[in-house]
């Protein structure tokens, strides 16, 4: 099998596989790319300068991490010489497929700038070209440029690549523009929980006289693991605990606030703080059904620990997540 039949194999069954219902950047999601490139072809080759139009997919195996692959076909490109006897350039076809692992900058989101670089491979194939016939090469690359999410799902991106022949040592680069779509994150992994107990206030003590309002309150503590911003199983029934409490109150809202340990540096712990409190807020807002605009989140990075950083059990504590909701009931 032909490696661009193989590639659109792989990519169809990731999107098959993939859920759409619940869209959202960070691990485990994918993202699906058009794109269109300039191709810069070295001078010994004999081929001018031509055109790339192709599609990509990409998983996440971080929230920064993501594994590339693309295939694209050349249009507009002509053989530098003629045949023999000829004045008439002649027509070339081809196609370049890569795969690439990159880096991202920044923290997922709507309206949210994400550098990035990457490197890996990738294999080209000419036809028709005056000098040999069919053109085949293998190339390393390096990559760099800018995504711009103007959504949550949504984003556009321009950048550049260089390309080094492992076969015949020719350099050669393309700079290039694409739009995609991102979804299946980890807001929208749908994780099974441990059914919590109900939610039973306690009991107050009986007014003689007048009845007064009652105060009532729910506190939610959430633990993540080193360096993770994904909710384990095990805090669901906590999460919906609280989030049975705001249903049943409508009047209430929360505000979700992440924190972190003292490993790293301060603005590093500053995005992750965030991303656990998003994490948080879109488990109650997607899985229980809390509507969003009663939920916000904010993330204080290792600003305020409530444990000692210098031991692993004190970091361990400083990891987290935390909430409270109280209501007034008239008894």
């Amino acid at each position: 099998m032909k490696l661009k039949n193989t590639l659109g194999v792989v990519i169809g069954s990731i999107i098959a596989t993939s859920s759409l219902g619940v869209m959202a950047q960070g691990q485990g999601a994918v993202e699906v790319e058009v794109f269109g490139k300039r191709a810069f072809m070295e001078s010994n080759r004999d081929v001018s300068d031509g055109n790339l139009w192709g599609a990509g997919v990409g998983y996440y195996l971080t929230d920064d991490v993501s594994l590339n692959l693309s295939h694209g076909r050349y249009k507009s490109i002509d053989s530098d010489d003629a045949f023999p006897g000829t004045t008439s350039r002649n027509d070339i076809d081809g196609h370049l497929s890569t795969v690439e692992a990159a880096y991202h900058f920044g923290t997922p989101g709507a309206n949210s700038l994400r550098p990035y670089i990457s490197g890996g491979f990738g294999h080209q194939e000419l036809d028709n070209t005056y000098s040999s016939g069919r053109d085949k090469t293998t190339f390393a690359m390096v990559g760099t440029g800018v995504k711009y999410y103007l959504s949550e799902n949504l984003m556009v991106r321009a950048g550049v690549d260089v390309l080094h022949s492992l076969d015949t040592e020719n350099t050669e680069w393309m700079a290039g523009v694409g739009v995609g779509l991102n979804f299946g994150g980890s807001a929208g992994q749908q994780q099974a929980a441990a059914e919590p107990a109900a939610y039973e206030p306690a009991p107050q003590e009986p007014v003689q006289q007048e009845q007064a309002p009652e105060v009532v309150r729910v506190e939610l503590d959430v633990k993540f693991d080193f360096d993770k911003a994904v909710v384990k199983e095990e805090s669901y029934g906590d999460i919906k605990n609280l989030a049975e409490f705001m249903n049943q109150y409508p009047q209430t809202s929360t505000t979700v606030e992440g924190h972190t340990d003292s490993v790293g540096s301060d603005a590093y712990n500053q995005g992750l703080s965030q991303r656990r409190a998003n994490a948080v807020r879109e488990v109650l807002v997607n899985q229980y059904g809390v509507d969003g605009s009663r939920v916000n989140a904010v993330g204080h990075g290792e600003s305020q620990p409530v444990a000692d950083n210098a031991t692993d059990s004190g970091r361990a504590i400083n990891r987290r997540v935390e909430a409270e909701v109280e209501a007034q009931i008239q008894q």
